[in-house]
């Protein structure tokens, strides 16, 4: 692009920010991402074995909870197609092992993000949290956040300026605590944070302070709260914290198997949950303080299924997620049964902001804007979602799901399901190769022409980690995990029947 034509577009981008701040009444954005949490982890959606999820339950009763959302089955995948609003075909990236290209570098720069596209609206811009989500970051220009707190690591607080020393708790080497003690850069700056400071209470006292800033100076803000939490059972709810040896807060340093109290993993996981929803409740009545409600809208995810039991794997759960939306002019439906997708987020922000001008010509999203079903303009989305667990593929309809489309563990057709009304993989029926459901069988295959899966024949399979990754992902050990449910959740027939035979 020549400087002439640059400077143009600048200029008109500049005077479009300028005429909609001056009588500015478009929402504010809230926008959470629980991390590694299936929805069946909370109250509102009525499974046995959740969390008590009191605030995050009213957020869904005042407007709209969705039955059935796809996102990918890992975080970093997930994280991309939120930002950019595009698959993996188009993104390059899978899953936290598998960037095609120069897409762990640039992904930004190839994939308009709706961070970058607010920002020149007229919004401001904050992120809090977990970035993983590439290596550019969002305090770059490619992403253009004003304002960051984020959970970072020794690598990433090493390069700040004067290269300061991370001293409170770590993981591992690499790894600063996720919970107590952490390690957060804010707009630059490293956190001195004490051994009683807690993550969750960071990322919320600084969501709070920037929607105050800009409440109180008249501007719409977008605030990104991708939290830390509940992801794993490091810590738990900040109520008894010293645990182990004195001073280590439970963490720096593993528990022995036989130091282990039954059921303490899944006990810490829902307090963690539960204290995400404190924090959600604490932002809620924020907003309602500032005197904002009537015009914030809150958007509520998870970016994955719960660890261990759903991440990673090629089934449905690995890439069912949260979808919880409410406030400025949302409408109160409760539950509904139209479909969602991830690459939905970004086209919905950028609608919201009336910010259509600023996305470039002939840049196009796979998801549709939420916008006009959330208002009540319509009651229906879109037919069909897709979802995507590394090399695996998920395709659902109202009515239909296929999961597990992997040529390259021998899966080439997946697993084809009627599900009617069942959903958390009740009452599903294996229909793959009966005449009965060929037709939707068809309409799949052919959504899935447009969608190509990664085959052995990729270029990236002859990279160092392409080959790599591939090694692990040929691993009976590994295959077995991906394609099939976790023992607790094995509600439907796992036979494959994809060509006709048994199970790979």
């Amino acid at each position: 692009m020549n400087f002439i034509k640059k400077s143009f577009m600048g200029m008109t981008a500049l005077m479009l920010a300028l005429s909609a701040s001056a009588s500015d009444n478009r929402p504010n954005i809230v926008l959470i991402l629980a991390d590694d949490v299936s929805p069946d982890m909370f109250s509102i959606y009525g499974q046995e074995g959740a969390a008590k999820t009191p605030n995050i339950d009213k957020l869904a009763e005042q407007g709209v909870r969705f039955q059935t959302t796809y996102a990918t089955a890992k975080c970093g995948s997930s994280r991309v197609e939120i930002m950019t609003g595009r698959y993996a075909q188009t993104t390059g990236v899978y899953t936290n092992e598998i960037w095609l290209g120069n897409a762990r570098k640039e992904v930004y720069s190839d994939n308009i993000p709706f961070s970058r596209v607010l920002k020149d609206a007229g919004y401001a811009t904050g992120i809090t949290g977990k970035w993983h989500a590439g290596i550019q970051m969002p305090y770059e220009d490619v992403l253009a956040f004003d304002e960051h707190a984020l959970w970072e690591g020794t690598k990433e607080i090493a390069k700040l300026a004067g290269s300061p020393k991370f001293t409170g708790l770590m993981e591992d080497k690499k790894t600063t605590s996720r919970y107590w003690h952490p390690g957060y850069v804010v707009n630059g700056k490293l956190l001195d944070t004490k051994p009683m400071d807690y993550s969750l209470d960071i990322e919320a006292d600084f969501i709070m302070a920037f929607m105050e800033k800009n409440a109180k100076a008249g501007k719409p803000f977008l605030a990104y709260w991708p939290t830390v939490a509940p992801h794993g059972t490091r810590t738990g709810m900040p109520t008894n914290p010293l645990r182990g040896k004195p001073g280590l807060l439970g963490q720096g340093k593993k528990i022995k198997k036989k130091d282990k109290i039954p059921g303490e993993n899944h006990a810490r996981f829902v307090s963690l949950i539960q204290y995400l929803d404190l924090k959600v409740g604490e932002v809620v009545h924020k907003i309602n303080e500032l005197g904002i409600a009537d015009n914030t809208i809150i958007i509520f995810l998870s970016d994955n299924g719960t660890a261990v039991t759903a991440k990673t794997r090629g089934v449905e759960r690995g890439s069912h997620v949260v979808h919880i939306a409410a406030g400025a002019g949302i409408k109160q439906r409760g539950l509904t049964t139209e479909l969602s997708d991830f690459s939905d987020i970004t086209p919905t922000l950028i609608d919201y902001a009336n910010a259509w001008d600023f996305v470039p010509k002939g840049h196009s999203f796979n998801g549709k804007s939420l916008v006009p079903f959330y208002q009540g303009d319509t009651d229906t989305h879109r037919e069909w979602i897709y979802g995507y667990a590394g090399t695996s593929q998920l395709l659902r309809t109202k009515n239909y799901m296929l999961e597990v489309v992997n040529p390259i563990m021998n899966m080439p057709r997946g697993r084809f399901y009627y599900t009617g009304e069942h959903r958390f993989g009740f009452g599903y029926k294996l229909v793959d190769g009966l005449p009965e459901h060929a037709s939707e069988r068809a309409k799949f295959d052919d959504i899935l022409n447009q969608l190509p899966p990664l085959t052995r024949a990729d270029t990236h399979w002859q990279t160092k980690s392409g080959k790599r990754v591939l090694k692990t992902l040929s691993k009976p050990k590994v295959i077995k995990k991906h394609l099939y449910n976790h023992a607790d959740y094995k509600r439907y027939d796992e036979t494959y029947r994809g060509d006709g035979s048994s199970k790979p």
